[in-house]
């Protein structure tokens, strides 16, 4: 007969679990690693076959393509143990993981083993004895009764050194989960994918103090171009852009031209995800909206009854962006009090389907001087207009620059402030005169004196 569990016990495992916490937060990590070991036959209950998850890993692995090598692959410290990989829908966080996971595995095949104090130099076992890496996708049914931990250890005694973690958020207490990986298993390295939505860094009392947190954008212009290509051209510093681009554009434009491959870039080359699709509207689409349905509705946990309404926002938005914001006209218009779309928008904002462009010194909820989509292959994702190219220009600049600098309106005459230092404007088409403050043209393949080519903008990663 089954034992029923009493009120009295849950209590008692509830105030464990209080107590494991408590531990962390005072870095008490003996006394930590202790208390998870004495819970260890009181959570685990059955041995873990991980073999399917290895047949799943090993396939991903082998038919993995990441087909220019992205630039934060060498900007990750991989020392650091708990890693998130920050980034939209679309952008390849699956494929930069798995691509992560093929170095490790290749390095470990070509390291002999240590040489025994007597012996000879003896090669490594097959990577299918011996498992350092393993990826998983948390979506997987198993994970609906297991535990998180246990699946981890399991991975642990099998020699495991580097595990990577897909689609986490869909697992309950994700992160206190991750904190007790995280300090249980000293040895292992844990690389996770995250949502912009999902709460890392300050915002999460578990991670804030173990975690490291890195954003993969989409392609840049540069990324997209080495592609196209099979050029390896490197990124700039915007500094460096900025006082050099002339012979920056000259070098690059001798050896291939850039405004063949702009408008291109601009209608589908910001996603990986074009690579394999024959329609790329159709695949954004789904993009679209599984980030309002998952990253927005289910993270934010929204009522479903209001995805219509959130639909219906981004579709204004779209229509008009970029744009000033009326709340008190979307208020109406939706049907919602101006506090909710204000945080409608925020949300929007936070899964990176738009922009907000704020004045100096202000962020949210102070109303922003303009609405960008957030980038320009969103911004032709709507058919019932047709998109004036500076506003497309505009939008593709807001992207290649604010992942890395601060963006801001500016109460001068200029369009943008960059790290509250350099003043820009944006234009479509060059001029005869020299304009007074940094310019980013559109249609100009050289730069020359503050006309700087909007594309070279592109090279920042």
């Amino acid at each position: 007969m089954e034992k029923k569990t009493t009120l009295t016990e849950k209590q008692s495992e509830l105030s464990e679990l209080e107590k494991f916490d408590k531990l962390a937060e005072q870095s008490d990590l003996d006394a930590y690693v202790k208390l998870n070991e004495q819970g260890e036959s009181r959570d685990h209950k059955a041995p873990i076959v991980l073999d399917a998850f290895f047949r799943i890993h090993d396939f991903l692995v082998s038919h993995a393509s990441m087909p220019i090598r992205r630039q934060l692959m060498d900007e990750i410290n991989w020392d650091d143990r708990l890693i998130a990989i920050k980034g939209g829908r679309g952008v390849g966080k699956t494929d930069f993981m798995l691509t992560r996971i093929k170095e490790i595995e290749t390095e470990w095949r070509n390291t002999p083993e240590p040489v025994p104090e007597k012996g000879k130099r003896r090669p490594r076992k097959s990577i299918h004895d011996i498992r350092p890496c393993l990826y998983a996708n948390i979506n997987d049914f198993y994970f609906t009764t297991n535990s998180l931990v246990d699946f981890v250890g399991a991975f642990v005694r099998k020699g495991g050194t580097h595990i990577f973690l897909d689609q986490l958020f869909k697992y309950p207490n994700w992160s206190r989960e991750l904190k007790r990986c995280y300090y249980k298993f000293p040895d292992l390295h844990i690389v996770f994918c995250a949502t912009p939505v999902m709460p890392i860094d300050e915002d999460n009392n578990d991670l804030k103090d173990i975690v490291k947190t890195y954003n993969l954008r989409g392609f840049s212009f540069r990324e997209y171009l080495n592609l196209q290509t099979g050029l390896r051209f490197r990124s700039y510093t915007l500094e460096e852009i900025i006082q050099r681009h002339s012979s920056l554009s000259r070098e690059i434009c001798e050896r291939v031209r850039p405004l063949d491959y702009f408008n291109a870039y601009l209608h589908h080359g910001y996603y990986p995800s074009y690579l394999g699709s024959n329609s790329f509207e159709a695949e954004l689409l789904k993009t679209m909206n599984s980030q309002l349905e998952v990253d927005v509705l289910m993270i934010k946990q929204i009522d479903v009854a209001c995805l219509h309404k959130l639909r219906k926002l981004l579709y204004i938005l779209m229509s008009d962006a970029p744009c000033a914001l009326n709340v008190s006209n979307l208020s109406e218009e939706i049907g919602l009090s101006r506090a909710t779309v204000m945080n409608y928008i925020k949300y929007l904002k936070d899964s990176r389907l738009i922009n907000l462009l704020y004045p100096e010194d202000k962020n949210f909820p102070m109303k922003p001087t303009k609405v960008y989509m957030h980038n320009p292959n969103l911004a032709q994702m709507i058919f019932t207009r047709e998109m004036e190219p500076i506003d497309l220009y505009e939008t593709y600049f807001y992207t290649a620059i604010h992942g890395s600098h601060k963006v801001n309106a500016t109460e001068r005459s200029a369009m943008f402030i960059v790290d509250n230092n350099y003043y820009f404007d944006v234009h479509d088409k060059p001029t005869m005169r020299d304009t007074i403050r940094p310019t980013a043209v559109a249609e100009l393949e050289l730069g020359r004196g503050n006309q700087i080519p909007l594309w070279l903008l592109g090279f920042l990663y």
